[in-house]
Formats: structure tokens, C-alpha cells, sequence
């Protein structure tokens, strides 16, 4: 009995995507630290913050997971994922994912109304418009998923703020720029994947060297607004080095792949530009 607890509930965290989850989650700790500097006023916010962004963020990807479960046994690098595999039923997954984000929106409404609505918007850009109205229609669903993406920040900046203000804005944009090195550079890695489960994507619609050159775009956005916003907030100047020399690496490395693309380095831009978010919300958040 206590293998079979076990065993579940290892399938319920893997459908929450546990790196991708913390990673969104602390874009959000980083946003609301970027208005909130005193650690003696932070903390009691922050303690509602982290549980509200997890059960709001991981039930919207356990929700994905719930719909896309048909692509997801398509395809080589996902059909091993609970679903497919039978060892967690549709059923399970829907109320499962239904739940924690209802738990976490309505605890978010509680916390702070605007700060509620943040995450709502969240879920409901990424399950309803990205996952179940564009994914399987048109490759320029990322851009709604970005915006998906940009949420948690946002709704981090409103809970230290009480308001939604233009760095607030700004910080999302950074997200939602970035979004496109992340995931077309993941999309041509895997393309055999995205064909196989029928996704379009910007790679099999415009070839690659639009890809290449979308991506290059997009990290000048990304690391613009994100070197911007931390202007604005006032990082100091070791922060804030570390933050310009990170961009650079970033915009050289997409710079490179779009005049001289390569598989290898198409991957290397793909894992470093998960660090470079990474490091980015760190700094943000040490900003003092």
C-alpha cells in the first residue's frame, strides 16, 4: 500500500513539470523582491506567494498534460510521461489539475485581489487560449504562451507594489521575448516529435533560417527589457554587471547560431538560455 501511495504520488510530480514549475516560480519571487527590499516586511507576503504560485502554476501544467495527453503518446521524448503510460487516468489528472489551480487562484484572491487576477490570467492564457485553442492550430501559439510565461513575474511585482506598473509590464515583456529562444530552438532539436504528434511550429512553417533569425530577435528583446527593468528597479552595480555580461553571452550566442546555425549550437542556445533566465530572476531578486 505505502509502495502504491508512493508510486502515485511520484506520477502526480512528474506531471508538474518540477523544473519548469520552479522556474516560473521564481520569476514571481523575483518580481515581487524586485519592489519589496525590506526582509522583515517581505517575508509574511512571501509566505503566501509560494504556495499560490506553485498550485497555481503546476495545476495549469498538470491541466496541459491532462489535454495533450494524445500528443504527448506521439511522441518519443513524451510517451513515457504518467498519462500515456496509464499509470495515472485522465480523470485523475483533470480534477487533480482543476484543483490546485482553483486552490491557488482563489487563495491569490484572498491574498490581494489584482494579484488573483494576475495568476488567473496566467492559467487561463496557457490551458484555454496556448494549449487548447492555438497549440494544435497555428506555430505563433508561443507568443500567447509567452504570455502565459510572463505572468508569474507580474503577479509577484503586483504583490509588492499592490499595482500592475510599467517594470511590472516591462519584466513580463522580458519574459514573454525570451520565450521564443527558449522554445524554437527546442522545437528544431526535436522537430521529428513536433511532426510526428502533428504541432506546427515556426522551424517546419518558415525553415530554419527564419527560426534562427526570430530567435536572434528575440534574445535582443529579452535581454533589452530585462537590462532595463533592472535599471528602473535600481540593482546595484555588481548585480547589474553580472546581468549585462549574462545578455551579452545570450545575444552573442544567438547572434552566432542565426549567421552560422549548427545543431550543436542550436542546443547550446537552448541550455543556456534557461541559465540566462535563471540567473537574470536571481539577480533581480539580490537587487539591493
Amino acid at each position: 500500500m505505502r509502495r502504491r501511495v508512493a508510486s502515485r504520488l511520484r506520477a502526480y510530480w512528474q506531471m508538474t513539470k518540477s523544473l519548469q514549475t520552479a522556474l516560473l516560480m521564481l520569476t514571481g519571487i523575483a518580481g515581487y523582491f524586485s519592489a519589496c527590499s525590506d526582509p522583515q516586511n517581505c517575508f509574511p507576503y512571501l509566505l503566501m506567494l509560494v504556495p499560490t504560485l506553485y498550485l497555481s502554476i503546476a495545476g495549469s501544467t498538470v491541466l496541459n498534460m491532462w489535454y495533450d495527453r494524445d500528443i504527448d503518446a506521439r511522441m518519443y521524448r513524451t510517451c513515457w510521461r504518467p498519462l500515456p503510460t496509464g499509470r495515472v487516468t485522465p480523470v485523475e489528472a483533470f480534477v487533480l489539475g482543476l484543483f490546485m489551480v482553483g486552490t491557488g487562484v482563489l487563495w491569490g484572491f484572498t491574498v490581494f485581489p489584482l494579484y488573483g487576477i494576475v495568476l488567473f490570467a496566467g492559467a487561463f492564457f496557457d490551458v484555454v487560449v496556448y494549449t487548447m485553442w492555438l497549440k494544435r492550430r497555428t506555430p505563433w501559439s508561443i507568443v500567447w504562451g509567452g504570455i502565459s510565461g510572463g505572468m508569474p513575474v507580474l503577479a509577484g511585482r503586483v504583490l509588492g507594489t499592490g499595482a500592475i506598473d510599467p517594470i511590472g509590464v516591462l519584466l513580463a515583456l522580458a519574459v514573454l521575448f525570451w520565450i521564443p529562444t527558449h522554445i524554437v530552438t527546442f522545437s528544431m532539436r526535436y522537430d521529428a516529435d513536433y511532426r510526428a504528434a502533428g504541432v506546427p511550429t515556426i522551424p517546419q512553417k518558415y525553415g530554419c533560417r527564419f527560426a534562427y533569425a526570430l530567435v536572434a530577435a528575440s534574445a535582443v528583446l529579452a535581454a533589452g527589457a530585462m537590462v532595463i527593468s533592472a535599471w528602473l528597479i535600481g540593482m546595484n552595480s555588481g548585480a547589474f554587471h553580472a546581468l549585462t555580461i549574462l545578455s551579452t553571452a545570450l545575444l552573442f550566442l544567438a547572434t552566432t547560431s542565426a549567421i552560422r546555425p549548427s545543431e550543436r549550437l542550436n542546443f547550446a542556445l537552448f541550455k543556456f538560455a534557461s541559465l540566462y533566465m535563471l540567473g537574470s530572476m536571481l539577480l533581480l531578486a539580490w537587487k539591493a
